[in-house]
């Protein structure tokens, strides 16, 4: 399923290929820091009590762990 139409999404993919090496970068680090704000914000609603430290460390449990294992007490 796709909000973008046929023609969008070439458009699209045209601008991506003319994009150089850093450029392609640039806006991959964009998104993934776009991703870890909007995932800290939705943390902070949910867990209003948690410290900076507990949201950062879950935001690299999240990444970086297999969703099993819990978050440790602080």
């Amino acid at each position: 399923m796709s909000d973008t139409s046929q023609a969008a999404a070439a458009i699209q993919a045209d601008i991506h290929r003319r994009l150089t090496g850093a450029e392609r970068f640039r806006v991959a680090l964009d998104m993934s820091l776009a991703v870890r704000a909007l995932s800290l914000a939705r943390l902070r609603r949910e867990h209003p009590d948690w410290s900076e430290l507990d949201l950062k460390r879950e935001i690299l449990r999240y990444a970086f762990l297999p969703a099993a294992l819990p978050l440790p007490q602080s």
